[in-house]
């Protein structure tokens, strides 16, 4: 296993209530304190603290997250920190997932369906093989690391070695490919794929784009050569390489006979108690179902919701806990888990982490009593929150608002209120309970002190409880002379970018929102927040998202919020007194090192522009293309596509996931041209 040392690379220094902090939490790791929380204001660089902790530590790293999207900003964070170590984004890899599912109430049957982004999975098949391989590694996941994943025991084992000189035949080499599970095709390669020509045999492993020709002679193999998939570039000449599985649910054939042989046994008993209990059409259905499965592993290794008989195929024992990514970090002689976890937002994600189990468990139930799964369907899981909490090691909870489960279980929790920047926390004033009465109504005030900061250049936010009033009130703004949009979950990804990057440039001057205005929002030219119906007590204006929306005001020197309401409750008390409480430790700490808040410049980066350049630019070159030209030159279109391919996959290279949907699509587009 490679020892390589992670190092950290930055142009800033620890600052402001950074160095305190980053000191605390290694000297509580160095103590064996399990459970820390960083109680990190935003914008007060938590995640630039806890880089400087991983390079102080030097243990193999995981990072949860609570989606995808904030997965991939972390994941680009930590590489940039982190350039010349292994830092990888393992989310789930479906595009689209629609669960097996029985509703016995009006005898439906929903199959399993999902579609599965390849490029995804080829990083998740990186990420694993990382932990296998070597310990300067960070992990970014999403909640999908406490899902059954497959024994890494088995994993790491099944894996095939090829050494310049070592006597394999061609004809035996493409055979132990199959067995752990590459596809032989006659087209191009694509990753878990190989190919054979003349003496040679082409593979692509699961986790790269670049392929390995491995050349053979009566000796066995005479070269190894390793090259660019799209420009055919050699890359190396390696005299040793390694394949993994080209699926992470692997078993050898001895183990694999045995765990057969369970799921017959375990098949009849089922089958006798649904007959016993009146349930005869159900038993019949689950025998059939059954047996194909088993004949299709029997013949081909692998079958569709393998993943349901994966306790017979681990060989782990009914109720046992399912192997996850957490199996394949290091652990220490003793058994214990030899890794640093950082629970990111840790209010949203604890939450998530320990609803997982029951909501999985309840669909599996129906479809275990009906007759659609064996008994042992129910052990292919994620992880009771007991089990995740047993088998994650040092743990460093990440918020700005640290709920009551990581106060409790933290012992230490480290504040970070002082930000770099000098930037205190936002000036809060209520409307209509100070002066009840005495305003006329939440939005006509609104609108009023929101003309005060569009005049000075500044931008507003404006917080509702719902949708429809969030695109009500956006109309409204606009008939009252305020240039306005809406912004709620229902806007595709793509134009909520759009929307932000226009109301950074000022293109408009009031955004309206609902709840997706609180976590990670970016956006130092907002000067002023209204929160409207503050004191509807609820999700939506509980301690936690009060405080949060408030932060977003925190990045411009001249914020402020105002929360109308019409009575005081005891979430916006505890939010008031707790912000009021960081200002003071702001102001006081300024004071005494004579700084002067800046607020923040940040570059208005326009992803969009990019997109919809490189879209006008294929389109355009479509129209323009003569497909007679094309006819006669099919090389021209090849050319054009790999072009393509490569830029896609740079974009994936740094996580660049928007920008890379967006090729894909056009390679799509120029493929079918290159067909017709």
């Amino acid at each position: 296993m490679s020892n390589n040392r992670f190092k950290l690379w930055s142009e800033y220094k620890p600052d402001g209530d950074q160095p305190g902090a980053i000191q605390a939490l290694i000297e509580g790791i160095k103590k064996g304190i399990a459970r820390q929380t960083l109680f990190g204001v935003t914008g007060s660089g938590k995640t630039f603290t806890v880089a400087n902790v991983i390079e102080a530590v030097q243990k193999p790293t995981l990072v949860i997250a609570h989606n995808k999207t904030l997965a991939a900003q972390l994941a680009q964070e930590y590489k940039a920190f982190f350039p010349d170590n292994a830092v990888h984004y393992f989310v789930s890899y479906y595009d689209y997932y629609q669960p097996e599912a029985y509703m016995p109430i009006t005898d439906t049957y929903i199959e399993k369906d999902a579609q599965i982004n390849d490029e995804i999975d080829r990083l998740r098949h990186a990420s694993t093989q990382s932990l296998l391989t070597r310990r300067d590694v960070i992990i970014v996941a999403s909640v999908s690391c406490i899902y059954g994943l497959g024994s890494p025991e088995e994993y790491k084992r099944e894996h095939v070695i090829l050494k310049r000189g070592a006597r394999i035949s061609r004809n035996e080499l493409m055979r132990r490919l199959v067995s752990i599970f590459y596809e032989r095709t006659n087209a191009d390669l694509k990753p878990g794929t190989f190919r054979a020509i003349g003496n040679k045999v082409e593979i692509m492993p699961p986790h790269e784009v670049t392929r390995y020709a491995v050349e053979f002679s009566d000796e066995g193999i005479t070269a190894i050569t390793k090259i660019d998939a799209i420009s055919s570039a050699v890359l190396d000449e390696p005299d040793t390489v390694f394949f993994f599985p080209a699926k992470h649910f692997v078993t050898d054939k001895t183990k694999r006979d045995i765990a057969l042989k369970n799921i017959l046994s375990e098949l009849t008993d089922r089958v006798k108690e649904l007959k016993e209990a009146g349930q005869e059409l159900d038993a019949e259905r689950l025998a059939r179902r059954t047996k194909q499965d088993i004949a299709m592993i029997r013949e081909v290794g692998y079958c569709n919701g393998i993943e349901n008989y994966s306790r017979h195929l681990s060989g782990r024992a009914p109720g046992e806990p399912p192997y996850t990514l957490l199996s394949y970090f290091p652990q220490k002689k003793d058994g214990t888990p030899d890794f640093l976890t950082v629970i990111d937002e840790s209010h949203v994600t604890i939450p998530q982490i320990s609803g997982m189990y029951e909501g999985d468990a309840s669909r599996k139930r129906t479809l275990v009593e009906y007759g659609f799964r064996l008994p042992s369907a129910l052990d292919n899981r994620p992880f009771k929150f007991n089990e995740f909490e047993a088998r994650v090691g040092n743990i460093i909870f990440t918020s700005a608002t640290p709920a009551s489960y990581e106060r409790e279980t933290s012992t230490q929790i480290v504040e970070q209120i002082i930000r770099p920047t000098g930037l205190i926390d936002p000036a809060i004033k209520v409307c209509g309970v100070v002066e009840a009465g005495k305003y006329p109504g939440q939005i006509s005030n609104f609108i009023t002190e929101a003309e005060k900061e569009v005049a000075t250049g500044n931008r507003v936010i404006a917080t509702t409880l719902t949708k429809k009033m969030a695109e009500d009130l956006s109309l409204y703004l606009k008939d009252r002379g305020l240039k306005a949009e809406y912004l709620h979950s229902e806007i595709k990804t793509i134009d909520r970018i759009r929307i932000l990057t226009r109301f950074r440039k000022g293109e408009f001057d009031c955004l309206v929102g609902v709840n997706l205005l609180r976590e990670g929002l970016d956006l130092p030219e907002v000067s002023f927040i209204g929160i409207l119906d503050a004191d509807k007590e609820g999700f939506l204006r509980s301690e936690t998202s009060l405080i949060q929306i408030i932060g977003r005001a925190a990045r411009n020197v001249a914020g402020r919020v105002i929360l109308y309401a019409d009575m005081m409750t005891g979430s916006m008390r505890r939010a008031i007194d707790e912000t009021n409480r960081r200002r003071e430790k702001q102001i006081s700490y300024n004071k005494k090192h004579g700084i002067t808040p800046q607020t923040i410049k940040k570059t208005i980066h326009d992803i969009t522009e990019t997109l919809e350049t490189s879209h006008e630019k294929a389109v355009k070159a479509l129209i323009s293309i003569d497909r007679a030209i094309f006819a006669d030159n099919p090389k021209k279109l090849k050319r054009v596509i790999a072009d393509k391919d490569r830029q896609m996959n740079a974009a994936v290279k740094i996580l660049d996931f928007e920008t890379a949907a967006i090729l894909r699509d056009e390679i799509k587009t120029l493929e079918e041209l290159a067909k017709k």
